[in-house]
């Protein structure tokens, strides 16, 4: 484990929008959130503050807000949460690679490789890491395996911010079996997800973020579970119950 814990440390504005999030809510009681599993997920409804949890968490442990390894360094522009700097990371070992995957902004990422693999003295190359062909040549699905594929290497801190928006049910299959590489090869891995392909990643703890605050659920006590068991198991039911009200 890279992370053990983290504590948070109070001090944000009260007329700030995190003081709404039920998460924080949820820390401001509890004082700090533990993990004890390689794999960690973390689901909830939109808004509840997973993301911006988790986009905390890696900002803290010293990814750029945007997504990349600790040497990004670009910034389009500057939106995230000080949450960050509210919280304190409880480590007691160090992980050899690190990564902070953002769907919504990979192609942010992508372009600068592209720019710094452009400056003369760029040698090797960049994308070199992450299959060798530009992550903007590829469909957005594509570019994000690739570099899961690639770039992480095991022995590290992978964060995923929802990782499914990216990928076709099928390659979120092939996703989870990418999660079990790294979780084997002496990784850690906190994600935030609405998929329950995902989700079944055997024995991975489910932290459930509601707004009633955080709880640990089993894959069948998952709300995102039952919501898709329910719709598939009798989807013409379901639509016309929607369209109706």
């Amino acid at each position: 484990m890279y992370i053990d814990s983290f504590r948070y440390n109070g001090g944000i504005n009260r007329n700030s929008y995190l003081k709404k999030l039920a998460v924080i809510r949820y820390l401001e009681r509890e004082g700090g959130l533990e993990f004890s599993n390689p794999v960690t997920f973390l689901v909830g409804e939109n808004g509840t503050g997973k993301s911006t949890l988790i986009e905390a968490i890696a900002v803290a442990y010293g990814f750029n807000a945007e997504g990349g390894s600790k040497n990004f360094s670009f910034s389009t522009k500057n939106t995230h949460s000080e949450l960050c700097d509210h919280i304190t990371l409880i480590r007691t070992s160090y992980a050899k690679d690190g990564f902070f995957l953002r769907a919504e902004s990979l192609y942010n990422a992508a372009s600068n490789i592209d720019e710094l693999d452009e400056l003369p003295c760029a040698s090797p190359k960049l994308i070199a890491a992450y299959g060798g062909v530009s992550l903007h040549e590829q469909s957005h699905g594509e570019s994000f395996l690739a570099l899961v594929q690639n770039r992480l290497r095991g022995r590290g801190m992978y964060i995923f911010d929802e990782p499914e928006a990216a990928l076709s049910p099928s390659r979120q299959m092939t996703l989870l079996c990418e999660i079990d590489r790294l979780a084997k090869n002496n990784s850690q891995l906190i994600i935030a997800t609405h998929s329950p392909i995902l989700l079944a990643y055997p024995n991975a703890d489910i932290i459930e973020v509601n707004k009633d605050g955080v709880r640990h659920v089993s894959y069948d006590e998952c709300a995102h579970v039952n919501t898709y068991r329910h719709f598939l198991s009798a989807p013409e039911k379901m639509v016309r119950y929607l369209l109706e009200q």
